[in-house]
């Protein structure tokens, strides 16, 4: 799970809270992309590719975005070739997060887990 955030301190905190709520045990890996290299505010293809690589196990990964230029410049790394198998889920950042890290973590694969983050995405509060 890769986590692209405008935000370095948004990223590492939902990476951070996804891992403690799993519990006991190895999370699965969830890299934070956040932020720019210099530590400002915006998103870094730079970032995201090494993001990904880090957590690829072979079975590919998933990349939860923010909004706006996290979603485009995701977008244009996998037009490009550049993630491998790659998939963007379309689910709330923190829900999202918290559901992929926990299915992954359990031995779901890259299809469960993207249903757990739709999960995520249509799960109600009240």
């Amino acid at each position: 799970m890769v986590l692209v955030s405008h935000s370095k301190a948004v990223a590492e905190s939902t990476a951070a809270l996804a891992k403690a709520l799993f519990g006991a045990g190895d999370p699965a890996p969830v890299t934070p992309a956040g932020g720019l290299p210099d530590g400002g505010v915006g998103t870094s293809a730079e970032l995201v590719r090494r993001a990904v690589a880090r957590v690829d196990e072979g079975a590919g990964a998933v990349v939860l975005c923010d909004m706006g230029s996290a979603v485009l410049t995701v977008k244009e790394l996998l037009d490009a070739g550049e993630l491998g198998d790659t998939r963007i889920a379309d689910a709330p950042f923190v829900e999202g997060a918290v559901a992929a890290v926990v299915t992954a973590s359990v031995g779901g694969d890259l299809a469960a887990v993207l249903a757990a983050t739709d999960d995520a995405r249509t799960y109600r509060k009240l």
